[in-house]
C-alpha cells in the first residue's frame, strides 16, 4: 500500500501517495501507514492534479494542510459555498470576527469551525446551516449578524 483512498465530496475518489504526506523521502511498513493516517480521519488537503482519465490527486505537504484532530466539520450544499463565503469574504469574516472561531471553507462543501470555546463552534455551525437554508433571500448578512448577536446575548444571560 503506498496511498490513501479519501472520500472528497465528488463523483470521484481521491487518492493521497505516501509521498505526499512527507517531505522528505520515508520507508514505511505498510502497517504503520495506519498510525499516520487511518479510516475514518479528517484531512484537509489540495488537489494537485486532476483529469477525467484519473482520479486526483492530493497533498497535504503544505503549510495547514494535514490532518483535523479539533474543532466541529459540517456538510453543506457545494452550490451554497460561495453565499458562506459572501462577497470579497464578508460573510465569512462575519462569523469569525463575531464569535472568535477559524473556519475553513472547501470548495466540496465540507466546512471546518475551530474555536477556543465549544459553544461558539456549535454557534457557528447553526449560523453556516442558516445561511444555506436562506441562501436565496436578500439581506442575509443582516439577519445573520442580529442572529448572532441575540445568540451571544443569550449566552451571557
Amino acid at each position: 500500500m503506498t496511498n490513501w483512498t479519501v472520500d472528497i465530496n465528488s463523483p470521484y475518489t481521491a487518492i493521497l501517495q505516501v509521498t505526499e504526506v512527507f517531505s522528505k523521502p520515508t520507508s514505511i511498513s505498510r502497517s504503520s501507514l495506519s498510525s499516520i493516517l487511518n479510516v475514518g480521519d479528517i484531512i484537509i488537503a489540495k488537489v494537485i492534479a486532476f483529469d477525467f482519465t484519473r482520479d486526483p490527486l492530493l497533498t497535504i505537504k503544505e503549510s495547514k494542510l494535514g490532518k483535523i484532530s479539533k474543532g466541529m466539520v459540517i456538510e453543506i450544499t457545494p452550490s451554497k459555498v460561495p453565499r458562506v463565503i459572501g462577497k470579497r469574504g464578508s460573510m465569512i469574516n462575519l462569523i469569525k470576527e463575531m464569535l472568535k472561531v477559524n473556519v475553513i471553507v472547501g470548495k466540496n462543501g465540507r466546512i471546518l469551525v475551530i474555536g477556543s470555546k465549544p459553544e461558539h463552534e456549535a454557534l457557528a455551525v447553526m449560523v453556516i446551516k442558516k445561511i444555506e437554508k436562506e441562501a436565496h433571500t436578500t439581506g442575509l448578512t443582516d439577519r445573520v449578524k442580529s442572529y448572532i448577536t441575540k445568540m451571544l446575548s443569550k449566552e451571557g444571560e
